[in-house]
């Protein structure tokens, strides 16, 4: 795991990479977690977003390559996370939106984007701000 401090009026972000397998998304559920609380985001707020980045994970482990890596860079913007998880695919298929799967990030995250490269991978970024959302009061 790296942190790199952003240059002074930018945004600092956190890049964690590890293997594209189940057994490794506790880590990123803490780094998470960890983040949210530096940012002041509720308890409630910090475990929606900890169950979105697990759910956005499931998603892309889904077609991820075998044994390749899952990459997440958590971008802190002063009462927001940003968090975009992403990782080699075999086919390159973006998420469908009208699953529940979909549902269930958006009421947890707030904003929902996908992208899929030319490389055919797929990324899924999570737009959360303090103060929004289910877990909020």
């Amino acid at each position: 795991m790296s942190v790199i401090p952003g240059e002074a009026g930018s945004q600092d972000f956190v890049e964690v990479r590890l293997p594209a397998a189940g057994a490794y998304l506790s880590v990123l559920r803490t780094a998470t977690a960890g983040l949210a609380a530096r940012l002041d985001f509720t308890l409630d707020e910090i475990e929606d977003l900890r169950i979105a980045v697990d759910e956005a994970c499931a998603i892309l482990l889904q077609q991820a390559i075998p044994g390749s890596t899952l990459d997440c860079v958590f971008t802190l913007i002063q009462d927001a996370l940003r968090v975009t998880v992403s990782a080699p695919t075999t086919e390159g298929n973006a998420p469908e939106r009208d699953t529940f799967a979909w549902t269930v990030l958006t009421a947890l995250a707030g904003e929902v984007e996908s992208t899929v490269g030319e490389d055919r991978t797929v990324s899924i970024s999570l737009h959360k701000k303090r103060g929004t959302g289910p877990g909020a009061l």
